[in-house]
């Protein structure tokens, strides 16, 4: 029997002598009482032709939901966290921009925790924050996404989350892997393929993990031409404009000075041509420059910067789909490609001048 029929004749058959429930919905729409639930909830994991057919039905014979049910799990499931840590302000925004456009007609909404790891009330901070606000789950980035101690304490209360890295580190539903080790590698191929030999390097914070997958990337890529990165050339930055412009400024007092640079971010990108500028010097002619996140800062400079783009909007949407999937207990699909980082040429990096 058509479903809006049957909800009909359940009607001539009870009227108001039984007061309907979640199991009559289901059983006269032929689904699942989860997938009732979820067209309550305004889900978007229900196809359209069923959210229609069971909210015809929910008229038909009068179904309400218990007012309080439904309070309790509103007040502990709609809202997702975001914790950062990050010195990049473009970074937290453009994640940020991916996760709602993750939650985009869920119902859910994000609130957001900057921390400080080094702070003695880290945990005890973000253990609050999630306490507070009755979190169902959390998304987490670099470099907070990579201390397990954040990981163990979720575990604990029962809290849901996705971790964003530049690495797997651990199972895959609870994963957003951004490979900077591959765009690290093109950043190497191509500064390589360019002709260069004296190649430089200016890394990021010690404390994320990103940073040495980058510089892993960049020496594969290098060697990839037969080159290794030297020593003498490499800089421990903190993915900051000032740390690229005065790292920068390092390397370009050397004799030899490199030829090429590779900066583990756009920020410091930008801040190595600052300081060519100091020194009387322009990119791609005394120094060709590449960076990393393709970012808006690496169109707002001149010459408009060589870098990797990493799609972190996307990798937030991602993030966020896959924490809707996990309070669903469905197990998200493997999306490949969408997280592979890939470069992006223009006028800041070119051969090296004879």
């Amino acid at each position: 029997m058509d479903p809006v029929a049957a909800a009909e004749a359940w009607r001539q058959r009870y009227g108001p002598s039984k007061k309907p429930t979640i199991n009559d919905v289901a059983r006269i729409a032929g689904v699942s009482k989860r997938t009732v639930s979820r067209v309550i909830n305004k889900s978007p994991l229900v196809k359209d032709k069923t959210r229609s057919e069971i909210g015809k039905i929910i008229d038909i014979i009068g179904f309400s939901p218990d007012p309080q049910a439904r309070g309790l799990a509103f007040r502990h499931s709609y809202l997702i966290g975001m914790i950062y840590d990050n010195p990049n302000p473009q970074y937290v925004v453009n994640m940020q921009q991916g996760i709602l456009n993750g939650l985009k007609n869920s119902g859910h909404e994000l609130v957001v925790h900057p921390c400080n790891r080094d702070s003695d009330s880290f945990l005890q901070d973000a253990r609050q924050f999630v306490e507070r606000q009755k979190l169902f789950g959390v998304i987490l980035t670099p470099s907070v996404s990579e201390d397990e101690r954040i990981v163990a304490m979720l575990r604990e209360i029962g809290c849901a989350y996705i971790r964003i890295a530049s690495v797997a580190l651990e199972n895959n539903a609870n994963m957003i892997v951004s490979n900077d080790r591959l765009g690290g590698r093109e950043a190497g191929r191509h500064l390589a393929k360019l002709g260069h030999k004296r190649i430089g390097f200016i890394s990021g914070k010690p404390s994320f993990r990103s940073s040495h997958e980058r510089r892993l990337g960049f020496e594969e890529g290098l060697a990839e031409h037969g080159l290794e990165l030297d020593p003498k050339f490499v800089r421990e930055g903190a993915y900051t404009f000032q740390s690229g412009l005065d790292r920068g400024s390092e390397l370009l007092q050397l004799d030899p000075r490199p030829t090429a640079i590779f900066a583990a971010n756009d920020e410091m990108a930008a801040g190595l041509l600052q300081a060519l500028r100091v020194a009387g010097l322009t990119a791609p002619d005394a120094l060709s420059v590449v960076g990393f996140d393709d970012f808006q800062i690496a169109i707002s400079v001149w010459p408009r910067i060589t870098t990797v783009h990493s799609p972190v909007t996307r990798l937030g949407e991602l993030a966020a789909e896959k924490l809707l999937l996990l309070k669903e207990q469905e197990t998200p699909d493997t999306k490949e490609g969408e997280n592979v980082p890939w470069l992006v040429e223009r006028e800041s990096s070119g051969p090296p001048a004879n």
